[in-house]
């Protein structure tokens, strides 16, 4: 696509740098993806539970 967007079946939008890219670097912006929603995972466990922890004081 010219634009640079590509639509998925959700209907949501991702951003392509190239319009074909090779598979080394799919999967290495999938891992980065991950990373990523993993970071804000723990962070979020994290502060739940020192919330909860001060909590019970």
């Amino acid at each position: 696509m010219a634009s640079g967007k590509e639509s998925n079946i959700n209907g949501s939008s991702s951003y392509q740098c190239e319009p074909c890219r090779s598979f080394g670097q799919k999967c290495s912006h999938l891992v980065k993806k991950q990373r990523a929603k993993f970071y804000i995972l723990r962070r979020c466990i994290a502060m739940l539970v020192c919330w909860r922890d001060r909590g019970d004081h």
